[in-house]
Parts: structure tokens; sequence; C-alpha cells
């Protein structure tokens, strides 16, 4: 899979599921972003969250995508990844001919960490 995060997160398993997909991540906790964000407290960025969720869509249905609309974007706790590097992202992909729409949640335990819901259009 190619990402401008590189190096950011590793995928550690993923299944097909009845709407999507559930992938289970790794973050790198020696990523140089969180040297800057933030020194001494670490919290993985939302735009780098709201990446994965792309990179993982593009991957599951083999699709180049360009984010067309974003709703109901909502960070609900902090993704430290010293604390809690591993995370489970459930994708419910609804596909058309020109666009994807996904609801996502992502958790560590059972802590809900993000709830979006995106549309991107195909490239």
């Amino acid at each position: 899979m190619q990402s401008i995060l590189n190096d950011f997160y590793a995928v550690t398993s993923h299944e097909k599921t009845e709407k999507g997909f559930t992938a289970n991540i790794t973050l790198n906790k020696d990523h140089k972003i969180f040297n800057g964000h933030f020194p001494g407290n670490p919290v993985t960025p939302g735009v780098c969250m709201m990446q994965i969720v792309k990179d993982l869509t593009e991957e599951f249905t083999n699709s180049k995508l360009f984010l067309k609309s974003a709703s109901n974007v909502k960070f609900m706790a902090i993704i430290n990844p010293f604390e809690t590097p591993d995370l489970v992202l459930e994708l419910d992909i609804n596909e058309n001919e020109d666009e994807i729409k996904v609801k996502n949640t992502t958790t560590f335990g059972e802590t809900i960490a993000l709830k979006l819901s995106v549309t991107y259009k195909k490239i």
C-alpha cells in the first residue's frame, strides 16, 4: 500500500465484513511526526487518522480516491502512540460507479477514538 504516511503505521491484519472491512493497525511510536505533535506528549494528528481511513479504503476497494466531503467527524479520545498504538478501524463501505461512502469507527480497547463519515470521488 502506498501512502503519504510512510512508516507511520502498519496493518497487522484485516478481514472483510458484511458491510466492508475491519483493519487492525499499529502506529509507529517512533515516527518523526510525534516529535512535533507534541513534544513530550505525543498525540496522533486527526488529519493522519483521516488519511489512514482513505489509505485503507483505497486498498480494500482497489480505487484511487479524492476526498469529496466529510461529515460527523468526531475525535472522541486522544490516541497516544506510546499508550495505545494498536487500533481497530471498522469501515462500512458503500460504493457506486463514481463515489465511495465510508462510515468509520476507530477504537482502542473499549474506547471509541474516532467516528467519521466521508465521501470519496473515484479518480
